[in-house]
């Protein structure tokens, strides 16, 4: 039997998104294209539709290649020390042109080049928008998900597109709030290897959210996707709530983890 993707056009997506009413507050997006099916004209059309459909688009454009292992560091930080010195050689130092990870997905770096998007200057944890300036220059070293807490303030919606909670950032701002600690890395700059402190745990246990959140949660099918939104303060309340009942909630199974590893103990 042949299988045929779906094909999406602008007005399809514009049709769709309308449905979640999310026009009139900010939005922080997690996307993956690929779950669409086809979309006429790519991440481009993504982001033109999403656009008209709410109020402000972030997302985030972290940047790992700039990461730096030292050789030693203070103790219970989640890591082994001198380890990743191959990758050390080959880590860049943070600018604002640099292209997001490849691992967030080429529709957050699309927004990135957008004309009008803007972009906050963390060396590994930056979030890029559109209508967002308040929200981005509040970003510090030692608040890296401030972003978050602004546009939580005002409202804001997570919009997980065709992903899970395990992309979910600001399931980590709660967690913060939560009391949960957080880690140091180390990030290359032009002016040299700066410390980043608060840097959050795993996110390979944030699954379970999804039957909490499901009471807030709205959801669409676009094309192939699975399109859910949900308030910002309904997921920092769960994740709050989850973790005074059991501190070690939403850590990864994965033995070799090193960060859920440290919050056991």
């Amino acid at each position: 039997m042949n299988y045929q993707r779906i094909s999406l056009g602008y007005y399809a997506l514009v049709d769709a998104f309308a449905q979640l009413d999310l026009r009139d507050v900010p939005v922080l997006a997690h996307a993956s294209l690929r779950s669409f099916g086809w979309v006429e004209g790519g991440a481009d059309t993504l982001i033109s539709a999403l656009l008209p459909n709410v109020a402000a688009l972030m997302m985030p454009a972290h940047t790992y290649v700039t990461m730096i292992t030292p050789l030693a560091g203070p103790a219970n930080n989640g890591m082994i020390y001198g380890r990743r010195q191959d990758q050390n050689r080959m880590a860049e130092p943070f600018s604002p042109n640099m292209p997001a990870d490849r691992l967030m997905g080429i529709v957050p770096e699309t927004l990135r080049q957008r004309p009008g998007a803007k972009r906050s200057m963390h060396p590994i944890l930056s979030f890029t928008g559109i209508n967002v300036d308040r929200a981005l220059k509040s970003q510090t070293l030692e608040e890296p998900f401030a972003p978050i807490r602004m546009l939580a303030e005002n409202d804001g919606w997570v919009l997980l597109l065709g992903v899970d909670h395990t992309v979910n950032t600001t399931v980590h701002y709660a967690e913060k709030l939560a009391g949960r600690r957080q880690f140091i890395r180390w990030a290359l700059t032009e002016q040299g290897i700066i410390d980043c402190p608060n840097f959050p745990g795993c996110s390979a246990g944030f699954k379970p959210l999804e039957r909490d959140l499901a009471p807030f949660t709205r959801e669409i099918q676009v094309g192939e996707a699975r399109v859910r939104a949900m308030p910002m303060s309904a997921i920092i309340e769960v994740v709050r709530n989850r973790l005074a009942r059991n501190p070690r909630d939403l850590l990864c199974s994965d033995l070799t983890c090193e960060r859920c590893n440290e919050l056991r103990k």
